[in-house]
Parts: structure tokens; C-alpha cells; sequence
């Protein structure tokens, strides 16, 4: 069965969120994932983010959800907020896929680096960031704040 990698559209913001929710489940997090669908879409047209999907006989298996942002102290860089196969598409090679193009994004606009967030105890998540030669960072904790 084929894979097809394509740039997310806002037609896919359903299969986006639904995704996402997935992801949320997956983490034991699915209380905290509070974001309507329709805040979704609204951000997707407005540019704040952008999405690669994998699809498999039609059906969406996979995405990544990024955004461009910039250091100063490296310049230009992709973030990988979301990186979610679907359970039953898993360990099948769609994963490595969508990575492979994510990277192509970020060289096409010239990133010096592509960044994301694991949760340490998603074993699954770690086996496959691994093999991707990551650097991890331990010496910055990351903060937040609500606005």
C-alpha cells in the first residue's frame, strides 16, 4: 500500500483534530486538550502553523503540524509542535516519511535547525526520535506562561 505525503489544506483541519486528540489520548492528556476545532481552523488560515499529511488509501494515517521560528542565536528553524501517526498505521515506515519531508521544508527555507518536544517517557516517540541522531537538550527547561 502506497503512502502519499502532501501539503495539509484547510479542508483537513477535521482530520487534523482529530489527530491531535488521538495524540492527547495516547498521552493520557486528553482533558487537557481543550482546542475547538473551530480555533483550529481559524490559526491554520491565519498562518500560525502548517501541516504535512500522510495519507493512506485516502485516509489520513499521519502528520506533522509545524511552524518557521527564528533563534538568534542559529537563525531560521522549523518546530515540530506535533508529530502523530495514528495507531493503526504505526511501525510502517509513515513516520520516518513524513520526517524525511519535514526536513525538506526546512531546508527549502533555509533552517539551520528543526526542534521539537517528547515527552521522555513516550517510549515509542523516543525509539523513533533516536534514530534520527538527535541532539537532546538538558540543560534548558522549558517555561510557559497563560496569556
Amino acid at each position: 500500500m502506497s503512502v502519499t505525503i502532501r501539503q495539509a489544506n484547510v479542508s483537513d483541519i477535521p482530520a487534523i483534530h482529530n489527530l491531535v486528540a488521538e495524540l492527547a489520548s495516547h498521552l493520557g492528556e486528553a482533558d487537557h486538550f481543550t482546542s475547538p476545532i473551530e480555533q483550529l481552523e481559524r490559526d491554520f488560515k491565519d498562518g500560525f502553523f502548517q501541516a504535512i499529511l500522510a495519507e493512506r488509501e485516502g485516509e489520513v494515517a499521519g502528520m506533522a503540524l509545524y511552524c518557521f521560528v527564528y533563534s538568534t542565536w542559529k537563525g531560521r528553524m522549523i518546530y515540530l509542535e506535533d508529530f502523530v501517526i495514528s495507531k493503526r498505521h504505526r511501525r510502517q515506515g509513515i513516520g520516518q516519511q513524513l520526517w524525511d519531508v519535514l526536513k525538506e521544508r526546512g531546508r527549502e527555507r533555509n533552517c539551520a535547525i528543526l526542534k521539537w518536544q517528547v515527552v521522555a517517557e513516550d517510549e515509542g516517540a523516543m525509539r523513533f526520535y533516536r534514530k534520527q541522531d538527535p541532539v537532546f537538550e538538558d540543560q534548558w527547561l522549558n517555561g510557559k506562561v497563560e496569556l
